[in-house]
């Protein structure tokens, strides 16, 4: 049974689509992320579905209601965290949860609340003097006050520091199994792979692909390759000597493997070429890959694409 059900969902702004046609669902109680780079139409899209921004045209259902026509009812089962979280400095995240119940006129325990995003331990603590983790974990305790059925997380983990990271999954990961339905955003393509059970990437206001992290891998990669740091000189006498697809980008040769014969092959031609090589190792496409690949390039922090061509090290980032 679907949490949101999108049809030909339309939005412009002037001469600009912003949303061009899109049709997509998410299930009860998974984890779906809409990722895309800079400017694809992420940002116009969750805020139609939250009843903040009217549709031009398509049909839409979010927990069986539309949200613009129902968006006052709509939002008591709905948790949402924006982009930017922030709250009153000198308020502490019991008093903060404590002010949204009575808010949503409900009755729970602050601390329970707390305990369940991991926040306990600084309930005390003022916002100001709180960690950008713990900051991201209010916003988190916050939209849930009201037990919503439907979470959009717009960014949940963005600036914190890699274990803060992996911290906000265990909670992520233990609302699902709570049967909470949750819609991500996010610029970090592994934690789009690790925590979602469907995937959908926009580019250009159209959804270019969707399915399972695995089936979208699966459908756009390129098999497992062969890969070692070394210098184009290298690609081009292992292409020549072997006739394998090879490539080189940011100073890797990767060699497409049709089966494991061919890594023995690969392995011999790059040892006999005499050119220097080393970090030799196998792998399989990942998320990050397959999005560089569908949207023409790696995506900044600040949303610039980078074409595969720069020379820098890719970075996976898909902002709104």
């Amino acid at each position: 049974m679907s949490a949101i059900e999108v049809s030909t969902l339309e939005k412009s702004y002037g001469q600009l689509k912003a949303v061009d046609g899109i049709s997509f669902s998410v299930l009860k109680g998974e984890v779906f992320s809409l990722l895309g780079p800079n400017g694809a139409g992420k940002t116009t899209t969750i805020e139609i579905l939250e009843g903040l921004r009217q549709r031009d045209g398509g049909q839409i259902s979010v927990l069986g209601a539309d949200p613009w026509k129902k968006g006052y009812q709509l939002h008591r089962k709905l948790g949402i965290i924006p982009q930017g979280f922030t709250f009153f400095p000198k308020a502490t995240p019991r008093e903060a949860v404590t002010y949204y119940s009575t808010l949503f006129g409900v009755k729970n325990d602050p601390d329970a609340i707390l305990r369940k995003v991991i926040l306990d331990d600084a309930s005390s603590i003022y916002f100001e003097n709180l960690s950008g983790g713990q900051k991201q974990k209010l916003g988190l305790a916050l939209a849930l006050v009201n037990n919503p059925e439907l979470l959009f997380l717009d960014e949940p983990t963005t600036g914190l520091d890699p274990q803060a990271r992996r911290n906000m999954w265990d909670v992520i990961r233990g609302l699902e199994k709570e049967g909470h339905t949750i819609m991500l955003t996010t610029h970090y393509l592994e934690e789009a792979e690790v925590l979602s059970d469907r995937v959908a990437i926009m580019n250009h206001g159209r959804i270019i692909t969707d399915g399972t992290p695995a089936e979208i891998i699966e459908k756009h990669g390129s098999g497992e390759r062969l890969e070692v740091r070394g210098d184009e000189k290298l690609a081009d006498y292992v292409r020549e000597k072997t006739g394998f697809d090879v490539t080189y980008h940011n100073g890797f040769v990767s060699v497409r493997l049709r089966d494991k014969r061919d890594a023995v092959i690969a392995l011999s031609s790059i040892d006999q070429s005499g050119l220097p090589w080393k970090d030799l190792k196998t792998r399989h496409d990942s998320l990050e890959d397959i999005f560089v690949k569908l949207v023409g390039g790696s995506i900044e922090e600040g949303g610039t694409i980078k074409k595969p061509s720069d020379k820098s090290e890719p970075i996976a980032r898909a902002n709104n």
